[in-house]
């Protein structure tokens, strides 16, 4: 095992080393990737004295086992996965200590969907790109390009002083993982016109589900009406489906409707442009909650202006500026 390390004993559903993101190459076709809830990961890193953009792993409804051969400072925090160190369960939001041969574990998922682990050092995989973030669908970065497999043996960083054991967020600096009264922000354009009245006013009004297929590349949802389309002639190239247009490049955020049947918000991992049509784009605020929805949970989709989404990313800024104060 290298000099500072963790080997993956058990690799939970979809563990992955994720970062901020590698922007920059998205008109390459290359997505932005990184952690789906940036805020956790973020206030990961600060709990520990890692810089905000250091490599963690993105655990996924079930955590990995982990053994460490070195003493770490690590903290936890995301999804309600409360992690155990040696069978003993220690706190989330809370940086803790972990001595060289301990091993990390999780409990059952209470609430949420990713949970975020951040160690003092980071995750020392090389960067490709100017980004650690693993992009599964491309093998590229992470861990040789996948998510973690039994027997890795993951390198970290050199160890930081900035942390602390005991250095915890509060409660009222996290964002609770909600399971009722979800609702998400969205800007209609782009290709709103090519829907009728009646299927605009029922996007917003249906009640939709998270469906099991939402992934870091789209969340698909379901159970609301099919959304009906003003009768065109299809241009030529644009396929015969009326959801379908000619090629276009696609917003971070953006919701596809493939058929009008099931909105799809294009998340971390999408592609950069293809032929389905976009009815608007999720605001940048709601992103973060997004990667913590459950499967079947009932979300609500709710029309705002550019000046809404400003003033809720000026919001979300704040946020992120309190962590200083509150860490």
């Amino acid at each position: 095992m290298a000099e500072r390390s963790f080997e993956v004993v058990k690799p939970g559903l979809a563990t992955t080393v994720q970062d901020l993101g590698r922007p920059g190459y998205y008109h390459l076709g290359l997505p932005l990737s990184g952690a789906m809830d940036r805020f956790a990961l973020i206030a990961a890193n600060r709990l520990v004295g890692n810089p905000d953009g250091a490599a963690g792993l993105e655990a996924v409804f079930l955590g990995p086992e982990l053994r460490f051969s070195a003493d770490a400072l690590v903290a936890i925090t995301g999804a309600e996965l409360p992690p155990k160190l040696d069978g003993v369960e220690q706190p989330l939001w809370t940086a803790f200590k972990v001595a060289a041969g301990q091993v990390l574990s999780f409990a059952f998922l209470k609430g949420g969907a990713r949970a975020y682990i951040a160690i003092n050092g980071g995750v020392d995989v090389p960067e490709v790109l100017g980004s650690r973030s693993t992009y599964a669908l491309g093998a590229l970065g992470g861990f040789e390009g996948r998510a973690l497999k039994a027997g890795d043996v993951v390198p970290l960083g050199a160890p930081t002083t900035a942390g602390g054991e005991g250095k915890t967020l509060p409660p009222d600096g996290r964002r609770p993982a909600q399971e009722s009264g979800v609702e998400i922000r969205v800007l209609p354009g782009l290709y709103w016109h090519r829907i009728t009245e009646e299927a605009q006013a029922g996007f917003f009004e249906d009640t939709w589900k998270v469906a099991p297929e939402a992934d870091r590349i789209g969340y698909r949802f379901r159970g609301g009406k099919k959304l009906d389309f003003v009768p065109r002639q299809q241009p030529f190239g644009a396929g015969s489906d009326p959801s379908n247009i000619v090629d276009s490049c696609y917003p971070y955020g953006s919701i596809q409707v493939p058929g009008g049947t099931e909105p799809i918000v294009l998340h971390r991992d999408a592609v950069s442009g293809g032929g389905y049509f976009m009815i608007g784009t999720v605001i940048s605020a709601d992103m973060d909650l997004i990667g913590q929805l459950q499967p079947h949970q009932p979300v609500r989709f709710q029309s705002v202006t550019l000046e809404d989404a400003l003033t809720a990313r000026a919001v979300e800024t704040a946020r992120l500026a309190r962590l200083g104060e509150l860490i």
